[in-house]
């Protein structure tokens, strides 16, 4: 079949959900691109199934835009959220905010090299494990084993977490006003300029050096 994925909302674009979301009522939406998740699934609907994060943003913002619900109705996009300038990113998109879960849980120590030993009995190694539905993490986070749970200090896990969140913070901010903008939520398409044909595509914004993406109708 080729490149090409199957898509886990109607016609494949998350315009129509967002749009129902809002008229069923909902305060917010949360987009999950298909670089999030645990993979605590078949191997089928890991490789086959969902949109990258990129792609899901502009078609949301413009169901709620012609629904005039635009920053009345929160949009929070995750999804392979890793560093600030994947949040500068997705606001300048039309994002509200993002969303993590894997990032925060390798900022507490999951996947820490010094499990290595105990990753490999699991047939894997750290860096690479992505099993934590099976209650086995060696480094005692995503587990109900009392022997296993106490590997992890929370005092030191959280202060990590701190330490990551600011870190993305001060990134997002620094890029910012790289841009002339004195707040993160100034950050706006315009902002934004796309080095490949897809990801202008996917993004809607233009390809770097021009003011064309694919798919702009010609005015």
């Amino acid at each position: 079949m080729g490149k090409a994925d199957l898509c886990e909302g109607r016609r494949c674009t998350p315009y129509y959900d967002t749009a129902l979301a809002v008229k069923a009522g909902a305060d917010v939406v949360v987009l999950d691109g298909m670089q999030g998740g645990t993979a605590a699934t078949q191997d089928v609907f890991i490789e086959n199934v969902g949109m990258p994060t990129l792609a899901c943003i502009r078609p949301a913002v413009q169901a709620l835009q012609d629904l005039g619900m635009h920053r009345k109705v929160q949009l929070i996009i995750s999804g392979g959220i890793r560093s600030g300038a994947d949040v500068a990113k997705a606001l300048a998109l039309g994002a509200d905010a993002v969303a993590i879960g894997t990032a925060a849980l390798v900022a507490i120590g999951d996947n820490d090299p010094k499990w290595e030993e105990e990753y490999q009995k699991l047939g894997t190694t750290a860096g690479a494990y992505d099993d934590w539905h099976e209650g086995k993490d060696p480094a005692g986070i995503t587990t109900q084993d009392p022997e296993l749970a106490a590997r992890l200090d929370p005092v030191a896990a959280g202060r990590r977490l701190a330490n990551y969140l600011k870190v993305m913070t001060l990134e997002a901010q620094t890029i910012a006003r790289a841009c002339g903008r004195n707040k993160l939520t100034n950050l706006e398409p315009e902002d934004l300029c796309a080095l490949t044909m897809e990801a202008a595509a996917m993004a809607q914004v233009p390809l770097a050096g021009t003011s064309w993406y694919p798919g702009k109708r010609a005015f």
